[in-house]
Protein backbone atom coordinates (compact mmCIF):
# COMPACT_ATOMS: atom_id res chain seq x y z
CA UNK A 1 0.00 0.00 0.00
CA UNK A 2 1.27 3.55 -0.72
CA UNK A 3 1.96 5.33 2.51
CA UNK A 4 1.80 8.82 1.26
CA UNK A 5 -0.47 10.53 -0.93
CA UNK A 6 -4.53 10.57 -0.07
CA UNK A 7 -6.28 10.41 2.76
CA UNK A 8 -6.21 6.99 4.96
CA UNK A 9 -8.49 5.54 8.04
CA UNK A 10 -5.77 3.04 10.57
CA UNK A 11 -6.14 1.34 13.61
CA UNK A 12 -2.83 1.08 15.91
CA UNK A 13 -2.81 -1.45 18.83
CA UNK A 14 -1.28 0.16 21.39
CA UNK A 15 1.15 -1.86 24.17
CA UNK A 16 -1.51 -1.75 27.17
CA UNK A 17 -3.46 -3.93 24.14
CA UNK A 18 -5.79 -1.28 23.21
CA UNK A 19 -6.80 0.75 19.86
CA UNK A 20 -6.43 3.95 18.41
CA UNK A 21 -8.31 5.13 15.27
CA UNK A 22 -6.83 8.04 13.19
CA UNK A 23 -6.71 9.57 9.86
CA UNK A 24 -3.81 10.83 7.56
CA UNK A 25 -2.71 11.55 4.31
CA UNK A 26 0.93 10.42 5.16
CA UNK A 27 0.49 6.81 6.87
CA UNK A 28 4.24 5.54 7.37
CA UNK A 29 5.12 9.69 9.13
CA UNK A 30 2.37 9.49 11.62
CA UNK A 31 2.84 5.71 12.54
CA UNK A 32 6.23 7.09 12.93
CA UNK A 33 4.69 10.13 14.71
CA UNK A 34 2.65 7.88 17.32
CA UNK A 35 6.14 5.53 17.85
CA UNK A 36 7.99 8.19 18.93
CA UNK A 37 7.29 12.15 18.00
CA UNK A 38 6.22 14.56 20.11
CA UNK A 39 3.15 15.40 17.54
CA UNK A 40 2.02 11.17 18.66
CA UNK A 41 -1.47 11.66 19.61
CA UNK A 42 -1.49 11.93 23.64
CA UNK A 43 -3.37 8.62 23.99
CA UNK A 44 -0.85 6.75 22.63
CA UNK A 45 2.44 8.58 23.78
CA UNK A 46 1.75 6.62 27.09
CA UNK A 47 0.77 3.46 25.12
CA UNK A 48 3.94 2.55 23.36
CA UNK A 49 4.88 0.82 21.60
CA UNK A 50 1.95 1.17 19.15
CA UNK A 51 1.64 -1.18 16.22
CA UNK A 52 0.03 -0.43 12.79
CA UNK A 53 -2.78 -3.25 12.40
CA UNK A 54 -5.02 -2.02 9.99
CA UNK A 55 -5.32 0.22 7.22
CA UNK A 56 -7.57 1.63 4.35
CA UNK A 57 -7.75 4.19 1.62
CA UNK A 58 -10.13 7.29 1.38
CA UNK A 59 -11.25 9.60 -1.19
CA UNK A 60 -10.92 12.57 0.62
CA UNK A 61 -10.58 14.39 4.43
CA UNK A 62 -14.62 14.09 5.07
CA UNK A 63 -14.89 10.17 3.78
CA UNK A 64 -11.75 9.30 6.33
CA UNK A 65 -13.16 11.13 8.93
CA UNK A 66 -16.83 9.56 8.82
CA UNK A 67 -15.17 6.22 8.57
CA UNK A 68 -13.15 6.93 11.29
CA UNK A 69 -16.04 7.64 13.07
CA UNK A 70 -17.76 4.45 12.12
CA UNK A 71 -14.61 2.46 13.08
CA UNK A 72 -14.32 4.38 16.97
CA UNK A 73 -17.97 3.34 17.36
CA UNK A 74 -17.15 -0.41 16.62
CA UNK A 75 -16.77 -3.03 19.70
CA UNK A 76 -12.99 -4.67 20.22
CA UNK A 77 -14.59 -7.52 19.24
CA UNK A 78 -15.62 -6.03 15.92
CA UNK A 79 -12.19 -4.29 15.45
CA UNK A 80 -10.28 -7.33 15.75
CA UNK A 81 -12.16 -9.54 13.55
CA UNK A 82 -11.83 -6.28 11.10
CA UNK A 83 -8.08 -6.31 12.00
CA UNK A 84 -8.15 -10.35 11.61
CA UNK A 85 -9.84 -10.29 7.70
CA UNK A 86 -7.40 -7.07 6.51
CA UNK A 87 -4.33 -8.93 7.49
CA UNK A 88 -5.87 -12.29 5.73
Amino acid sequence: MNSSGGWFVYILRCGDGTFYTGITTDLSRRVAEHRGGKRGARYTRSRRPVVLVYAEPALSRSAAAQREYQLRRLSVEAKRLLIAAWRG
